[in-house]
């Protein structure tokens, strides 16, 4: 357990001693596909961090739509506003496929920042980068069409791999079409009409960039090319 706790993000460089403290203090609980991890406006009661599987984090509108805001994968934290505050969840946790997660619960959690300040350090470069993707989530929400907020989704998602060329859908369609405000037979025609400009090139849940410096410009302009 300490080993693989050393090995997210949020702990990374933190010495033996401390990694045994948060192994001391994790909750391990595993939970089946479409089970709640938990539910918009219940307390906030720990930090979590996705061991295995994928959960994604959502709200409902009053009419019962869907926008979700962000899906988070093996070693990406969620929940993080237990930590600071006592205060209620803002949003839905759910898991999309059987996910292993690990809780540190707050009161513990705490305790183990004001002793190591050097986890206070990690805690606050997570959350700025959280914020940044947050600040470019609403961005693309309020002030890009579609295509943009596609194009930015797949520049995004390749920028961290090798090659830059290639990523695989981990999500269905319909929850890709939430996850960028639109719904999935825009999102299908889309996808289509950036194959058919050479864009992109699909394969089921394999697409394959093939004129990055073309689907650049569609972000940043929201236009196709004449």
């Amino acid at each position: 357990m300490v080993d693989q706790i050393g090995m997210i993000p949020l702990f990374q460089g933190l010495p033996p001693d401390q990694l045994r403290d948060l192994a001391d203090i994790v909750l391990a609980k595993t939970y089946q596909r479409g089970e709640a991890i938990f539910l918009e406006g219940e307390e906030a009661t720990g930090l979590y961090v996705a061991a295995s599987g994928r959960v994604k984090i959502f709200k409902l509108s009053s009419d019962g739509k869907e926008q979700i805001l962000h899906i988070f994968g093996p070693g990406e934290p969620f929940g993080e506003v237990a930590v600071f505050t006592a205060r209620r969840f803002p949003a839905n946790a759910e898991a999309l496929e059987e996910t292993k997660v690990w809780c540190f619960p707050r009161k513990a959690f705490v305790a183990l920042i004001q002793k190591e300040p050097s986890l206070a350090l990690n805690m606050l470069a997570v959350l700025c980068l959280r914020l940044r993707q947050f600040a470019h989530l609403v961005e693309n929400l309020s002030l890009k069409e579609v295509p943009a907020r596609l194009a930015a989704y797949l520049l995004y998602e390749t920028d961290h791999k090798e090659g830059k060329s290639e990523l695989e859908l981990g999500i269905a369609k319909g929850q890709l079409a939430s996850l960028l405000g639109t719904i999935p037979e825009t999102l299908s025609r889309i996808l289509a009409k950036m194959s058919s400009q050479g864009l992109i090139q699909v394969d089921g849940p394999r697409i394959r960039i093939t004129d990055r410096e073309g689907l650049e410009d569609l972000a940043e302009w929201g236009k196709f090319a004449n």
